[in-house]
């Protein structure tokens, strides 16, 4: 019985060492260019302005056949937007212009195409993300005075009182959504590539006793430099 037991430990360790010595890990980093696209209050289509932030972590390459691999990893990532169309809840007459700054752990599930080309390899994939919001902030510009600073809060559903409370600004916690990118490998492990991000979900929080059709949905594009260990 003991043998038995020996001889499993055995293999699962060789198992995992196997596998561990498959895996390609690497780290990654690059500009992000973000933005948030929708519909406010009546329905209309909202055209915000482009936020540039920044997207940094791990990597993780695992072989399933040749040429394609399941790349994961952890990312902290930087998305929102500028807008001055109030399709968050107007808390002051006239014109104003918001900047918002939302930071999120995202974890990327990928299919990866790396056939070799020249001295290195040709990247190309796609698949879903999830990701989990950890912070942020919204700046409001009235265009007179001082502005308006106000912290993120994620909530699903919030009241009408939350809806107009000045000191916070409220945002779904989860997003989902989808990734493509393609890019270049060197020789050495060094890496370039250009993503596009779509957002599927809606990161406006639900307002009770409201029937508005306001939406938001993260979208953007980044340029990744990697490099593989």
């Amino acid at each position: 019985m003991k043998t038995r037991i020996l001889s499993v430990i055995a293999i699962l360790v060789l198992s995992v060492a196997a596998l561990q010595a498959q895996v390609d890990f690497g780290i990654v980093a690059g500009p992000n260019f973000q933005n948030m696209v929708g519909k406010d209050e009546g329905g209309d289509k909202v055209t915000n302005g482009l936020l540039i932030g920044f997207h940094a972590g791990v990597t993780a390459s695992i072989p399933v056949a040749p040429d394609f691999y399941l790349q994961t990893g952890l990312l902290f990532s930087q998305k929102g937007s500028k807008n001055n169309l109030g399709i968050l809840p107007v808390k002051a007459a006239g014109d104003y212009n918001t900047t918002t700054r939302i930071s999120y752990i995202d974890l990327p599930i990928h299919l990866l195409f790396r056939p070799e080309f020249g001295n290195g390899h040709i990247l190309v994939g796609f698949g879903p993300y999830v990701a989990l919001g950890v912070g942020g902030s919204q700046k409001v510009d009235y265009g007179s005075g001082p502005g308006l600073e106000q912290k993120i809060k994620f909530k699903s559903d919030i009241t009408t009182d939350e809806d107009w409370n000045l000191e916070y600004e409220f945002y779904k916690r989860f997003d989902a959504g989808a990734d493509i990118f393609a890019g270049y490998e060197l020789s050495m492990g060094l890496w370039f590539r250009l993503n596009a991000q779509l957002g599927l979900l809606d990161m406006l929080p639900n307002v009770e006793e409201s029937d508005n059709e306001s939406f938001l949905k993260n979208t953007g594009f980044s340029v990744s430099v990697g490099y593989n260990f």
